[in-house]
């Protein structure tokens, strides 16, 4: 037997033994010596304690593999980077030299014209013919009638091949970084939109852990991952050379508001090869210019025009792809009212929208071919796609009404700019009987729709409030019927069990690989969890969240939610319904001709305005949609209260809106100050005075620093407002509400200053917290002042956070009276 101490050179025979028994039996200890004999007998003559250090060897070995591994793809990833920066800088240089020659150009003419005392002007009055070249280029051969045979349809196709090379990796378009955007290792590509061109236009770059072909099998299918495409169909494929197709497509997208109509497409698709292995996908829109086939308009639809556009798909050295991905349109502004124009003259938009959609999908999906995710209940990432495609779509079929998806309009009343229409072939529900046993089926759907502008709101803000606080604008009434009817048995509920739905639930579902969308459940009831959800028949939505973040130009926000059933079946029938908030001004957007290209200052403006809930002068269009299940014989009946319920809506967000942008005109912020900032109001800056003023009464001390309380009102608001304590006020009644907080006092209790006015004082507490504050406020109004001990509060959200100590006071104002007490919460913190 072998000495475990010296160093055993061991037979391939035992290696390969011992490789088998490493995957077989990673515990070789828990073999007996017999055992170990009779499973591998070259290893008879082995030490079994040589065996185990040979095991620890190997999973070192192991483990510096994989880090190995993972080091070299991390390197070829930045290499690759590195080498599509080196691009894109060589295409910037091209970009600057040929500005630098327009330029010159430019000035000669304009010497050339003002200057009388040449004679060569005078005498032709023309510069030399190389330079009218260079500035006015001759008409290109796209600029030519073409036929629509094979052949001329394969010219057409070249020629706008070379028109997207020549956006995508040359010098054809003006690019400008797109505001906003932060580029690294982790952004999800080098964006830019145009300036100064026709049409709008972007343009992404980036890197794709997946093979050529599927990336361009992924973007070809435009309706998978751009949920503004209503359809797309091949109407026509022509094979054009070596592994080349030529196709004829007809694409639709969806309008995002009620203002303007629905756009479509008709288009020419060519996809090749080229010459280093890069696979190429280019379209344009094919019209009476070109000479290619025409397509008759269809009504309602406005046609709009595709520029040559596409993708540039190369192969990447350590593997993927390299993906250069240009989007160039004109989507006739000139179509819909001055208000919304803004939103089909935006280069940000086209690159939300399009540009970046691309990319994030095509991130998300190979992130998910490299590992396997299985996200919250036990759903594949692709299920969830397809729940927030579900969402999306039927909230853009409900809002765009069109006739071939079976809507019709009912005539407003004229009162407003609510639009009702009815869907009467499509049918929700599952079949179900009163308690007198006649069966009954829901028999249509009604959506009431409207949009509205706002202004001096953050859309982020707005729909995160929405969100969190559901009861401040939804009926809960109506919620848990038109929610019962996508149940097998909801006629069967007594209307008993339809009210009281006092709360909401949140229950987060999935996030997307990009922080930009969360997909999540509501439930409606008092069930502690989801499985009472299922035994009590509570009602709850799936809602889709997106637009968190408006750190960069052109982001749209959506709140959209719709109904679904105890099944949650990922074919259960939907009725999306929501919100969607799109500015329309953003002074981000540099696609103006006007505006100016000192990147500095637009990325300086990108982080004011994500710092601020609201930029004053800022606005946005929001679409308000609801959808509600009906039978036929009440159609009238459920119209008129889909009418009053969207208005109801609609007063509720102007008031929240109005209050948001109040709040956003904010104090100058500290060094370090984060979050939400007070409200730079006479009233909040005396009630800050006055509790300052109270606390050095009752206790004695300083509440803030003695520089701070000496200075100005405003000042003594911010000091107040940044305090590390939890500040609130409530009033003094039966029934105390809070009707201020500091900063921190809102984070403690998740809400804003608009909901904390709906919240009481009973509630923040716990059971044991209830019972201290009867027993010490008492004491409060009569002495003025109380030490409370530590405990829990629960915040709106129904989380709990513990506070070490608390003190209370009782706030005077200049006369002398009680105007409310105030409540400091010490060293809190989340548990």
């Amino acid at each position: 037997m072998m000495d475990a101490s010296k160093y055993v050179r061991y037979t391939p025979e035992q290696v390969e033994a011992l490789e088998r028994l490493y995957y077989e039996c990673p515990k070789p200890s828990s073999l007996r010596r017999q055992q170990l004999v009779r499973e591998c007998p070259v290893l008879a003559n082995v030490d079994p304690k040589q065996i185990k250090v040979w095991f620890q060897n190997r999973r070192c070995r192991e483990k510096q593999r994989k880090e190995s591994s993972r080091l070299q793809q991390l390197n070829r990833k930045l290499t690759a980077m590195n080498k599509l920066l080196m691009e894109e800088n060589d295409r910037l240089q091209k970009q600057v030299s040929h500005l630098v020659y327009q330029n010159s150009s430019n000035g000669y003419f304009h010497r050339a014209t003002t200057d009388t005392s040449c004679d060569s002007v005078v005498t032709s009055g023309q510069p030399p013919q190389h330079n009218v070249a260079a500035v006015h280029p001759p008409a290109t051969a796209a600029q030519q009638p073409r036929d629509a045979s094979p052949a001329g349809l394969m010219g057409i196709a070249e020629e706008t091949l070379t028109e997207f090379l020549s956006k995508a990796t040359g010098t054809a378009v003006e690019w400008v970084q797109m505001p906003g955007m932060k580029p690294g290792p982790d952004s999800i590509g080098i964006i830019a939109i145009s300036h100064g061109c026709a049409g709008v236009a972007a343009r992404a770059c980036g890197l794709v852990g997946m093979e050529p072909a599927k990336v361009a099998e992924i973007l070809k299918d435009r309706p998978l991952w751009l949920r503004d495409c209503r359809s797309m169909d091949v109407v026509n494929v022509l094979p054009a050379g070596t592994n080349g197709t030529i196709e004829l497509l007809y694409m639709q997208l969806y309008a995002p508001t009620t203002l303007a109509p629905a756009r479509d497409f008709w288009l020419l698709r060519y996809t090749s090869i080229l010459d280093d292995g890069s696979l190429v996908v280019c379209e344009r829109s094919l019209s009476s210019k070109q000479g290619g086939p025409n397509m008759p308009l269809v009504q309602p639809f406005i046609r709009g025009e595709m520029l040559p556009s596409g993708f540039l798909i190369r192969p990447s050295d350590g593997g993927g792809s390299v993906i250069h991905i240009v989007d160039h349109m004109d989507l006739e502004p000139w179509s819909v009212p001055e208000v919304v124009r803004p939103l089909y003259e935006s280069s940000a938009m086209i690159a939300q929208k399009m540009s970046m959609a691309a990319l994030r999908y095509l991130r998300q999906v190979a992130h998910e071919d490299t590992r396997s995710v299985i996200t919250g209940w036990g759903r594949q990432p692709a299920a969830l796609r397809a729940l927030s495609q579900k969402l999306t779509r039927g909230f853009n079929e409900a809002l765009n009404g069109l006739a071939d998806d079976g809507w019709s309009v009912i005539e407003s009343d004229g009162v407003d700019d609510v639009c009702i229409s009815v869907n009467s072939s499509k049918v929700i529900g599952c079949n179900a009987t009163f308690n007198n046993g006649l069966p009954i089926v829901s028999t249509g759907v009604l959506c009431a729709k409207a949009s509205m502008l706002l202004q001096d709101v953050s859309p982020p803000s707005l729909l995160q409030f929405l969100r969190e606080h559901r009861s401040q604008w939804a009926d809960s009434n109506l919620d848990a019927f038109f929610a019962s009817a996508m149940k097998p048995n909801f006629s069967n509920l007594p209307m008993s069990r339809l009210g009281g739905f006092s709360g909401q639930v949140i229950l987060p579902l999935a996030h997307t690989f990009e922080p930009e969308e969360l997909l999540e459940v509501i439930k409606l009831g008092n069930a502690s969890n989801y499985q009472d959800t299922l035994v009590h028949r509570d009602l709850f939505l799936l809602q889709m969240y997106n637009g968190l973040e408006e750190s960069s130009a052109g982001t749209c926000s959506e709140l959209i939610f719709a109904p679904i059933d105890a099944s949650f079946s990922d074919d259960s029938p939907l009725l999306p319904s929501g919100f969607r908030i799109i500015p329309i001004d953003s002074p981000l957007d540099t696609s103006s001709p006007n505006c100016t290209l000192d990147l500095a200052s637009t990325l300086e403006a990108a982080t004011q305005r994500s710092r601020i809930a609201g930029v004053n002068g800022a606005k946005a269009v929001m679409t308000i949609a609801f959808q509600f299940a009906f039978e036929s014989h009440l159609q009238d009946s459920v119209a008129a209260m889909a009418r009053q319920y969207m208005r109801s809506i609609i007063s509720s967000v102007q008031r929240i809106a109005v209050a948001l942008s109040s709040s956003s005109r904010i104090v100058p912020p500290v060094a370090g100050a984060a979050g939400q900032l007070a409200p730079a109001t006479p009233e909040a800056a005396t009630l800050s005075r006055w509790i300052c003023q109270s606390y050095r009464f009752h206790f004695g001390a300083e509440l803030i620093k003695s520089a701070d309380a000496n200075s100005s009102s405003e000042s003594v608001l911010k000091a107040v407002w940044h305090h590390s304590s939890a500040i609130l006020c409530c009033s003094l009644k039966a029934m105390p509400v809070f009707t201020f907080a500091n900063q921190s006092g809102l984070d403690m209790l998740e809400t804003t200053l608009v909901a904390l006015q709906d919240m009481t004082l009973e509630k923040v507490f716990d059971d044991q917290g209830r019972k201290n504050l009867c027993t010490e406020l008492p004491g409060i109004m009569e002495q003025g002042m109380a030490y409370m001990a530590g405990g829990v509060c629960v915040s709106s959200m129904g989380k709990a956070a513990a506070y070490e100590k608390a003190v209370a006071w009782k706030v005077v104002d200049d006369g002398g009276g009680a105007h409310c007490i105030c409540f400091m919460f010490i060293n809190w913190s989340f548990v």
